[in-house]
């Protein structure tokens, strides 16, 4: 295995560069060991700190882009997309590789059928969706973006960069509208992910929840098993998201009293969940009252005085 990958890199540094090629070099000399040691700890290898990628000048990124585009190698697209996420980190990179229409480079990669190429390219576009102007580019891949964290498979780090990729895109109301059809798949990862995937998924949920337009959305979909998630022995970070999510729903209700039906909504919606058949979730809640952690109480208590 090792002669391919120095082959690639060898033949990456011949259209690259000194510059540019240096960080695919180190890269890939260090990107296997990278990968195992964060697995451990959850992020991917590529969200650790760059390695020398901020000294990379325009020159540099614009050779990178163009490699991107006229390889069909998927080593070297992955290793490429790397150096590209990590010198996504720096700002000035993100306004650099946006004037370079890197980000149309990077969108298509998302359609490659080589699952680490998707992923290293969800997770360049996630780096890159830390600036607004980015987004306004980015934006235009939500749906797709969408379509991929639902035919992933499960827990897959291909899903979890999609969802990390959404999770930026969502944390303004912009671009809400172009995830309502996601809303049943995000809660089927809930209901079936590992703590992972829930965790991601919740601040997913927690950003649509807090935009007043998307509750009926919400409310109208079915997750039966919602109400098992308020309990002390859940992970913290799943149980505190959970009830922010039942905060801002709570409170988007209220602020539109009057004007909900409950014939709209089904017996397992989420909404009978949290106000029509909402006994089990007011016992939960009570016994939350006692929990140690002090960001769970105020976000019972939120909810309970809303």
């Amino acid at each position: 295995m090792r002669e391919p990958r120095g082959a690639a890199v060898r033949a990456a540094a011949l259209l690259l560069g000194a510059g540019a090629c240096y960080c695919l070099w180190r890269l890939a000399a260090g990107g296997r060991r990278g990968q195992r040691a964060g697995a451990a700890q959850g992020p991917p290898a590529d969200s650790s700190p760059p390695v020398s990628t901020h000294t990379m000048d325009v020159d540099a990124l614009q050779k990178l882009i163009h490699l991107l585009q006229a390889t069909d190698d998927p080593l070297i697209q992955e290793q490429a997309l790397i150096t590209l996420s990590n010198s996504a980190a720096f700002s000035v990179n993100q306004d650099i590789i946006r004037n370079l229409d890197g980000l149309s480079v990077i969108g298509r990669m998302l359609s490659n059928c080589i699952p680490k190429v998707q992923e290293k390219a969800l997770n360049a576009l996630n780096n890159l969706s830390m600036n607004v102007k980015n987004q306004e580019e980015i934006q235009v891949y939500i749906t797709q973006v969408c379509r991929t964290v639902e035919s992933a498979p499960l827990n897959s780090d291909v899903q979890l960069a999609g969802l990390r990729l959404l999770t930026n895109m969502s944390v303004t109301s912009d671009y809400h509208q172009k995830m309502i059809n996601s809303i049943p798949c995000f809660l089927h990862l809930l209901s079936e992910g590992t703590e992972r995937t829930q965790i991601q998924v919740l601040k997913v949920l927690v950003n649509l929840s807090a935009n007043p337009s998307m509750t009926i959305h919400l409310l109208r979909a079915q997750v039966p098993s919602l109400v098992l998630l308020f309990d002390s022995c859940i992970n913290r970070d799943i149980l505190v998201r959970a009830l922010a999510f039942a905060a801002n729903l709570k409170k988007n209700m209220n602020n539109e009293e009057g004007t909900v039906s409950e014939e709209q909504y089904s017996e397992d919606s989420i909404f009978f969940i949290l106000c029509r058949d909402s006994a089990p979730f007011a016992q939960r809640l009570a016994s939350l009252l006692h929990h140690p952690d002090t960001e769970v109480k105020e976000q019972v208590v939120r909810i309970l005085t809303q």
